[in-house]
């Protein structure tokens, strides 16, 4: 909140009784406004701009620092309107090292990762965090906690009584993430919580993959306003034409850009003004190799959106979604001093990076230090489980000797998971992987101390020959999920976790191949974004060498538990069968030799 001391000091600025901090000369203008390009030259007063006129001379002191801009375009900062941050394994303070330099300088999160691990309490250590960075974070609170149906386990359930008390606060943004199966079934706690933020008129944010038709329309009767899962651009076309706010999701994994920018470019190009950009779940590599919202950008352009739409869709599209106009989405007085220089919008390559005020990226070189702070004992990791054995990664059945008829989770893509039936051999009680078939055993622990669940399953889809992966980064839930095709290679797995804290591993006959290790609550690093990036790699070819050829299992791996996902999951519950809401058994029927 702005005190009333520093709003008299931004109205004297604003009217050039105070100097100004900086002022950026002889660029051109993209007006994300109005969607024109001009000359201008801009004014900025500690964290805010001032002025944007023809002639900002009155506003310069002795003191006033001064930045030519010829030659470039002046940008406003960029907004990712969806992320899970904590998937990138990067601490808030390496996750804005690493995006600022591409333009992100605002994210729209849940920090639903960490509320997962640490609770809501040891969020405000993650906030401080955030106070202290020359980036923006806009949190909504999860319409409730674990996501799961049916509810798996957590360190932090998050209720309706929760969003009673953040909802009034003003670092609370909305209501993050909203399933639509928690409105199919009218969940209690979901809908007091929908309630609470539409009395506060904050915007309640969806995640509705597939629905449409009479799904759709109920959905909508919720409140919710805006959606990121789209799966088609006939599905992202309807929402958009029922009145939502629909954000095209371009992640690491899941590249919808190309296909669904379609309801942009051949069906309604009406719907761009509803339209906004997010990432939802990055690695390090990705966004070291490629960019971020930068890299999106341009795959718009690429795709015959104009460069004028498209970086609406990077900024004031989802700023108005989220009712973020007053501060962020454009170059105008009174709004925060996020500005980007970039070359050319067609070509879109970031020059120059200003995020509150500061010059934080010129030269191809960031201009300050990012230092993580001093963590407390509450956001070490800890995954509270005793040691484990081989046996503990069996899946035993009554039958000695013969074949079970077994359901697997079947990896058609990352977003996307189907049955499929195999026949395992089973031998002294064991049912057994099968790589031939492409089947291996996944298990998830439960890791927070709370009740020891261990469940069970199979997967496929994975080419898995050999060893064991496993994660503790898992959205969301973030219990350690490991699978493989050797028992013991699955203990060493989770045992390598659990005795370092958290993190990522590959595990061979016995021997570690490669380790990410994850010590802010079992999910994140302080490390360098290029160290984390190494890891990756190693950990990715660590992979390949177990026979995997999916694009990038550990993400794979870690999507595992999301039940949301169409349309199995496994989580510490057990097998889940998302479209019936229910566990299910793997075993469908067991015939003895």
């Amino acid at each position: 909140m702005t005190t009333v001391a520093a709003l008299k000091q931004y109205i004297d600025a604003g009217a050039a009784k105070m100097p100004a901090d900086l002022v950026i000369e002889n660029g051109t203008l993209v007006n994300v406004n109005t969607g024109e390009y001009y000359p201008a030259n801009v004014a900025v007063f500690q964290q805010r701009i001032v002025a944007v006129d023809e002639d900002v001379s009155a506003y310069v002191g002795s003191q006033t620092r001064h930045l030519d801009a010829q030659g470039q375009y002046l940008v406003p900062g960029l907004l990712d309107s969806h992320i899970h941050v904590e998937c990138s394994k990067l601490s808030l303070t390496r996750f804005a090292q690493a995006v600022l330099p591409h333009g992100t300088t605002s994210i729209v999160s849940g920090l639903d990762e960490y509320i997962a691990a640490l609770g809501l309490d040891d969020l405000s250590e993650i906030f401080t965090e955030i106070e202290n960075l020359p980036f923006k974070v806009f949190w909504g609170l999860p319409y409730k906690t674990p996501y799961t149906i049916p509810a798996s386990t957590i360190k932090y359930n998050v209720t309706a009584k929760d969003h009673q008390q953040y909802q009034p606060q003003a670092n609370c943004y909305g209501v993050w993430e909203t399933v639509r199966e928690a409105v199919e079934i009218k969940d209690e706690d979901t809908l007091q919580a929908l309630s609470i933020a539409q009395k506060y008129h904050k915007p309640i944010f969806g995640c509705a993959p597939l629905a449409r038709g009479v799904e759709l329309n109920q959905y909508l009767m919720s409140g919710v306003c805006l959606d990121h899962e789209s799966y088609s651009p006939e599905e992202l076309l309807e929402k958009a034409r029922k009145g939502m706010h629909v954000v095209l999701r371009e992640s690491s994994v899941t590249h919808f850009l190309a296909d669904n920018i379609q309801a942009i470019t051949k069906s309604a190009s009406g719907v761009a003004q509803h339209t906004s950009f997010c990432t939802d779940d990055v690695n390090v590599t990705d966004l070291l190799n490629q960019g971020h919202l930068d890299h999106v950008i341009r795959l718009a352009i690429a795709a015959g959106v104009s460069p004028m739409t498209a970086i609406q869709m990077a900024t004031i599209n989802g700023a108005q979604a989220y009712h973020l106009e007053d501060q962020i989405g454009s170059i105008a007085p009174g709004k925060a001093a996020d500005i980007l220089l970039v070359d050319d919008p067609a070509a879109f390559h970031v020059q120059t990076v200003i995020s509150k005020g500061q010059v934080v990226f010129a030269n191809q070189q960031l201009q300050m230090t990012f230092t993580p702070p001093k963590r407390s004992p509450q956001l070490s990791g800890q995954l509270k489980h005793d040691l484990l054995q081989a046996a503990d990664f069996n899946y035993t059945v009554d039958l000695n000797q013969g074949h079970a008829q077994v359901t697997t989770i079947h990896s058609v893509g990352p977003f996307m998971r189907r049955p499929k039936t195999v026949e395992l051999a089973v031998q002294d009680h064991l049912v057994l992987p099968d790589v031939q078939q492409d089947t291996a055993a996944v298990s998830v622990i439960e890791r927070y101390g709370v009740n020891h669940n261990h469940a069970r399953g199979f997967i496929s889809g994975w080419s898995l020959q050999q060893g064991a992966l496993a994660t503790s980064a898992a959205p969301d839930d973030n219990n350690l999920v490991v699978a493989g095709v050797n028992t013991q290679d699955m203990a060493l797995a989770a045992n390598t976790l659990i005795q370092c804290g958290g993190g990522q591993v590959a595990v061979l006959n016995g021997q570690v191949l490669a380790l990410l290790k994850l010590p802010l609550g079992g999910i994140t690093t302080d490390l360098e974004p290029q160290a984390v990036a190494d890891q990756e790699k190693k950990l990715k070819a660590a992979a390949q060498q177990l026979g995997c050829q999916l694009p990038d299992p550990f993400f794979y791996l870690s999507f595992l538990p999301i039940t949301a996902i169409p349309e199995l999951a496994i989580t510490d519950g057990g097998n889940v069968d998302y479209p019936k809401l229910a566990y299910f058994d793997p075993i469908v029927n067991l015939t003895a030799n």
